[in-house]
């Protein structure tokens, strides 16, 4: 007997993309490849200095207050 595939769709999926910065299991590791150079970007882009030393949760953070100075991710 093989095992299918639940076809049922998630109801509601979970992921990180909703759970506060605050909540993150690894938000105080050291942030991403892709957190680093997106933060770069956006702080070349707002006039506004980069710290590489950030946890992944301070990147998510500051990322979206970048977001919201330069209207990107909007």
């Amino acid at each position: 007997m093989t095992s299918q595939p639940d076809p049922r769709p998630k109801d509601q999926p979970t992921g990180n993309a909703e759970k506060d910065p605050e909540n993150w299991v690894t938000g105080d590791e050291a942030m991403t490849g892709a957190q680093a150079s997106y933060l770069r970007t956006l702080s070349e882009e707002a006039g506004e200095p980069f710290d590489a030393n950030l946890t992944k949760a301070e990147a998510s953070k500051r990322i979206d207050e970048l977001q919201g100075e330069t209207g990107r991710g909007q």
